[in-house]
């Protein structure tokens, strides 16, 4: 195996399990629940299902990144015991963070110049951040060095496609992704918006969908559509969902049934209290490699 780090931030929306399995290293992003911080870890310290129905009930959530400082403390020991780094952050187009990495960086390099770490934008966010980890787990795996796997990163992120539904328009409203009188109308007629993430890293609303089923099946579409050799797509598939397992289900079951040469089951985890605390409860987020996003 080669003798490097690869890691992560909380936000990739791996288990705890999967991170260890996977040998993936990670620091954790904070979040707040009614005015007291947490650390977001994976639902070690409050579980998802707590979380969720908090936010149900009307429970207030803030979230925040990692400093520079916080960064610094969690690759200098990595460092010192010889080990470079690469590090992929949450998708600047969602969050500041990897410019505090960045910053550590600086400041690292020139105080262990004979280390290499590399800080990457990932582009990418919640299991599709995940999976992009979790590629570069198995290209270190098969003997990839970590120059090599810094340019693989950068060349091929913008194929890992993220698709988005949510079945509650209140916390999109919160955020500010949609107006109060569209949200307004769009829970009269039912709307479930699906959303991607664009070559940006940013989430945008694409479709403005009436159902749960509609959307489900839309969805499957643009996988059909932008999957890496369509229905023939033989990578692995990952699905996170905000305490909505059997609407992820539903997505998963037309996957493994369409889609025979996909590479084992789609793997389902929790959006974590880090994304979750702007996407809220009932949302499911599909992730796949595909074609290049692009404008």
């Amino acid at each position: 195996m080669a003798d490097y780090i690869i890691s992560a931030e909380s936000t990739a929306d791996l288990s705890k399990e999967y991170f260890e399995e996977r040998n993936i290293s990670y620091v954790f992003f904070h979040y707040e629940l009614d005015g007291k911080q947490y650390p977001d870890d994976l639902g070690q310290t409050m579980s998802f299902k707590y979380f969720y129905d908090a936010m149900r009930n009307g429970a207030d959530t803030k979230t925040s990144q990692l400093s520079m400082g916080e960064f610094i403390e969690y690759f200098e020991p990595m460092l010192k015991e010889g080990k470079d780094i690469i590090h992929l952050s949450l998708s600047s187009g969602i969050s500041g963070v990897v410019n505090s990495a960045r910053l550590a960086q600086e400041e690292l390099t020139e105080k262990y110049p004979d280390r290499k770490l590399y800080v990457i934008d990932s582009l990418a966010a919640s299991s599709g951040y995940g999976l992009l980890m979790d590629k570069l787990a198995d290209l270190r795996d098969e003997g990839m060095g970590i120059d090599e796997l810094a340019a693989w990163t950068d060349e091929h992120k913008l194929e890992l496609n993220h698709w988005f539904f949510t079945t509650d328009l209140k916390y999109l409203i919160r955020g500010g992704r949609v107006s109060k009188t569209a949200g307004v109308v769009g829970g009269l007629l039912n709307i479930c918006p699906l959303l991607n993430v664009d070559q940006e890293g940013k989430l945008i609303g694409r479709y403005k969908v009436r159902g749960k089923s509609k959307v489900t099946q839309k969805m499957w579409e643009k996988m059909q559509e932008l999957a890496k050799d369509g229905t023939g797509y033989s990578e692995k598939c990952f699905i996170s969902s905000s305490d909505c397992y059997e609407d992820a289900k539903a997505v998963s079951d037309l996957i493994e049934a369409g889609m025979p040469n996909l590479n084992g089951k789609v793997k389902h985890f929790s959006i974590g209290t880090t994304i979750g605390s702007h996407t809220g409860p009932g949302t499911v987020a599909l992730f796949f490699w595909g074609k290049k996003r692009e404008d």
